[in-house]
């Protein structure tokens, strides 16, 4: 591969696109539209990596990526593309991978800055900041004279004590009643305006270093109050860490990318939609795993939406067509072993058994559950308890019992001690719904191969069996 790069490069009327498709050479060419090799290649090992329970050879996998392409021809034919729902969609996941890459570390630097800035002049225009310790003396809110009488008394004792040379931070541990700060020694640490209560802060802010207070109240009680540091807001790179988690928390990240794409969109007279899909194609050109990762999305969407279309949503809404396929296969949906179609039902009442069988007698099985439960279940009072539904051997104790002969044990329901059955014994389905699920299955399966039959008749495909035999061996 290097002989060829420098080979290319003496080669000097030899474009650099020429290059990149020497580099990266067309597979094949679905409705004209050419695939790259690398394309192809990104999607075959990302489907059949380790671990994938269904390996794909290349040459199996081809048919495969094929009918993929059409289908997505199909979808673009058909407009698909330009649908608003389409569109949002699809930008909104462009943008997951490509709004990060619209900012550095720089600029989210700067953003911290900012706060920290903010910040600063916030609480330095605000007095700045007091380390501070306090002795506390509790008073109730609703304090009895004598109660307010002997808190005063012992704030005034703790003061008497302070001013003849006792220790404040052993005073603050033994007599404290804010014992959170007082195992400290009364000490507050660094705070600002605005965290305290007002009469304890004017008297803290009105000392200066090094300074103590005379008692002073306030709704909690009596304060002694001691200054040990004054200053401004902590410098930047103490802060730093904490912003930028402060930022990533928040979600800002995002606040920062909306900021810079205003602004450059106003700096290049152009709107933020353009600046990111031009960073889209800048990155693409530079990162092909990205670019592929993004047009297997589009695609994706393109695919879900023309398949829901034409198999998925079709084959569910089209009963007429899911029973008429199940009455022309029948013989496919045989069972092993019959089952039982009908009900297992408890009630409380002996007569409710025959109650019970007479009120869904004539109706369809799928009209029973809304009828049993307007019958016997509404006013919130349930007179019965039923499972409905086609049980085979073992699904249900009771009806493996009453009407496959098993000889098992069935346990009572504690209210409702009266056991009873009601439905037909299957050897084979007899309608559609018996085995819906299935049937809407092969039937979407038959649409799915009927339409990619046409998409192979509607549009050319050209594969390059050559450049097939380089996968992943270049």
């Amino acid at each position: 591969e290097m002989k060829s790069k420098l080979l290319f490069g003496a080669l000097l009327f030899v474009s650099n696109i020429a290059f990149a498709q020497s580099n990266d050479p067309v597979i094949m060419k679905i409705n004209g539209q050419p695939v790259s090799r690398s394309e192809f290649e990104y999607s075959f090992n990302k489907n059949n990596s380790e671990g994938v329970i269904d390996k794909k050879s290349v040459a199996e996998y081809v048919d495969l990526f094929v009918n993929y392409k059409l289908k997505v021809e199909a979808a673009k034919e058909e407009h698909l593309d330009t649908l608003k729902s389409f569109l949002d969609e699809f930008a909104g996941y462009r943008d997951q991978q490509i709004r990060p890459a619209m900012i550095t570390d720089a600029d989210v630097e700067a953003e911290a800055h900012k706060i920290y800035t903010e910040t600063q002049q916030r609480i330095d225009g605000n007095g700045g900041m007091a380390k501070l310790a306090h002795i506390l003396v509790l008073v109730k809110q609703r304090a009895t004279v004598n109660e307010q009488k002997a808190a005063k008394e012992k704030i005034d004792s703790i003061y008497n004590a302070l001013q003849h040379g006792a220790n404040f931070a052993e005073l603050a541990k033994k007599c404290s009643d804010d014992k959170a700060s007082a195992v400290n020694g009364g000490d507050l640490s660094w705070i600002t305006k605005g965290m305290t209560l007002k009469e304890f802060e004017d008297a803290a802010w009105a000392l200066k270093k090094g300074e103590m207070s005379k008692p002073v109240l306030s709704p909690a009680g009596w304060h002694i109050i001691l200054m040990e540091d004054k200053g401004n807001f902590f410098p930047y790179e103490s802060q730093r860490a904490d912003i930028l988690r402060f930022i990533e928390q928040r979600g800002l990240r995002e606040k920062i990318i909306d900021n810079k794409l205003d602004s450059l969109s106003k700096q290049e007279n152009t709107t933020p939609a353009k600046l990111l899909e031009a960073k889209r194609l800048e990155m693409e050109s530079k990162d092909s795993d990205l670019r592929n990762l993004i047009r297997e999305y589009h695609d994706g969407l393109l695919l879900y939406e023309i398949s829901n279309r034409n198999v998925w949503d079709k084959a569910a809404k089209d009963v007429a067509g899911q029973t008429a396929y199940f009455k022309k296969n029948k013989k496919k949906y045989k069972w092993d072993e019959p089952r039982f179609k009908g009900m297992a039902y408890h009630v409380k009442d002996q007569a409710d058994v025959k109650a019970v069988k007479d009120a869904v007698k004539n109706l369809p099985f799928d009209e029973w559950a809304d009828k049993l439960r307007k019958t016997f279940n509404n006013d919130s009072i349930l007179r019965i308890r039923v499972e409905k539904g086609l049980f085979k051997k073992g699904d249900n104790a009771l009806v493996d019992r009453e009407v496959f002969g098993v000889d098992t044990i069935v346990k009572p329901l504690k209210e409702y001690p009266i056991d009873a059955v009601y439905g037909k014994k299957l050897k084979a389905p007899k309608e559609m719904s018996d085995v819906k699920a299935q049937v809407l299955a092969d039937y979407q399966d038959m649409l799915e191969k009927e339409w990619v039959a046409n998409l192979r008749k509607k549009y050319t495909v050209w594969v390059d069996e050559n450049v097939l035999k380089t996968v992943n061996k270049h």
